[in-house]
């Protein structure tokens, strides 16, 4: 009985976080106090020490140096850089979109926090180039989505944590990889059925070469410099308006400094190192940043305040409720029970449709915290492999997040012309809830019936 209480608690806890503004990691360490003391008569101290340290470490480190390289300019650059590498050609403006929010979010942004910065742009370049607002706002949110799980990436990192920690297997190059790879799939369909064969049609526009390339600057600029990232109208509304000086931001943002390429180096380390030599990527996030605090201490200003502070408790206070649940035996509990239906194929599909029904509308980075641990017994079985089941979970509870009940679906649409709001709203809801249903089918047949993971 106390197994399914603290169970209930934790479906409660989604439940009250998604339905009231509220931070679902606050939430999670009440409820593990108020648990621990009076269905299992834990201590708090005990019920602390299971706050997960080396994910806190991994998420500080990873988004001070993405504050960091907000404050020097290099994010800004980027963004300059991938809209000038179109080159005019409008076509290329969705896809410029997705592959910055990647490397945005892939090198240690929060997803909301990318598509805040990036959507003032893209969004813009929609209404102004005639470019379909809900295939510019999927392209913005599955491009931040995929990137996200690189090894330094906030949900990569998330992913990669709570696998390591629970001595399952685990293959952080094939999950970053069949993540962006599914990101890159959904997106390619979009275009096709949202005009890109008329945009492609278009060929190059000369005219709009430079116009493109002074907007991404004067809105990337605006969004990555405001006191609050993501209050989507102003930073466009700004830039149309002339609020940034564009030529002192061509000065500013646009060419490569030895602090900016000092930055790309650290970021480029960081992964390398991640991937390739196995160091630990918080403390290495942290080393880099440290580096760069130690000789351009300017640029550290306001960093610390940047860090992803809500992320990092949402977090540590879901895992600290799991590993309450594990250290209690309902975790293995819970396992004994999925095991003993006797179908592990039919379970893991039921595990990667209730992450993505639940992550349509509450936070992904809870939900990779809280099932992965849930699935531990049953995936420790051997019975089905556990590669495989994570990568569908984490692709099946992420795509999800175009779903305009989503902070980046949210973004997107608010970044909408005002007429089309409405319509990319109804769009957006569409395609998410479909995917609710298709990301499961799709990656549970391709990645975990087959048996090749």
């Amino acid at each position: 009985m106390n197994d399914v209480i603290a169970l209930g608690v934790l479906v409660l806890v989604f439940l009250i976080a998604t339905v009231r503004s509220i931070n679902m990691g606050a939430l999670a360490l009440v409820a593990a106090a108020v648990v621990g003391v009076t269905v299992f008569d834990v201590g708090p101290a005990e019920v602390v020490g299971g706050f997960p340290a080396n994910l806190f470490v991994i998420l500080v480190g990873v988004t001070y140096l993405f504050a960091l390289a907000k404050n020097n300019g290099t994010v800004d650059w980027m963004v300059h850089a991938s809209v000038r590498a179109v080159r005019g050609r409008v076509a290329l403006v969705p896809w410029a979109m997705f592959g910055i929010c990647a490397v945005i979010a892939g090198i240690g942004a929060a997803t909301p926090a990318t598509v805040a910065i990036v959507a003032p742009v893209g969004m813009g370049f929609a209404a102004r180039y005639r470019i379909s607002p809900v295939l510019m706002g999927m392209a913005i949110t599955l491009g931040a989505t995929g990137g996200s799980f690189s090894p330094i990436g906030i949900f990569g990192a998330i992913t990669n944590g709570v696998v390591d920690d629970n001595d399952l297997p685990g293959n952080p190059a094939l999950l970053f990889s069949m993540s962006v790879l599914s990101c890159f799939v959904i997106t390619a369909v979009a275009f096709v059925l949202f005009g890109g064969r008329e945009l492609i049609n278009r060929g190059r526009d000369a005219d709009a070469e430079s116009e493109i390339s002074e907007t991404a600057v004067s809105a990337s600029r605006t969004a990555t410099r405001s006191a609050v990232t993501g209050t989507p109208d102003a930073a466009v509304e700004r830039a149309r308006a002339g609020g940034v000086d564009t030529e002192q931001v061509e000065d500013d943002d646009t060419r490569l400094n030895a602090e900016r390429i000092l930055t790309l180096v650290g970021l480029a380390f960081l992964a390398i190192s991640a991937l390739l030599l196995k160091f630990d990527v918080g403390f290495t996030a942290l080393g880099v940043a440290v580096v760069l605090t130690l000789i351009y201490p300017d640029s550290a200003k306001g960093a610390v305040d940047k860090i992803a502070w809500g992320t990092v408790l949402l977090v540590g206070g879901i895992v600290t409720y799991v590993t309450l649940l594990q250290d209690q035996g309902t975790v293995d509990w819970l396992g004994t029970q999925v095991a003993g239906v006797g179908a592990p194929l039919l379970a893991a599909l039921l595990i990667c449709l209730i992450g993505a029904v639940v992550s349509a509308f509450a936070s992904t980075t809870g939900i990779l915290g809280a099932l992965i641990p849930l699935a531990v017994p049953f995936l420790l079985t051997g019975q089905i492999g556990a590669v495989g089941v994570v990568i569908a979970l984490a692709i099946s509870s992420s795509v999800v997040d175009i779903s305009p009940f989503s902070t980046n679906g949210a973004l997107c649409v608010a970044n909408a012309e005002p007429r089309e709001r409405d319509l990319v709203f109804r769009q957006l809801m569409r395609w998410g809830m479909s995917l609710v249903i298709v990301a499961p089918l799709v990656t549970w047949g391709l990645l975990v019936a087959p048996g090749w993971l």
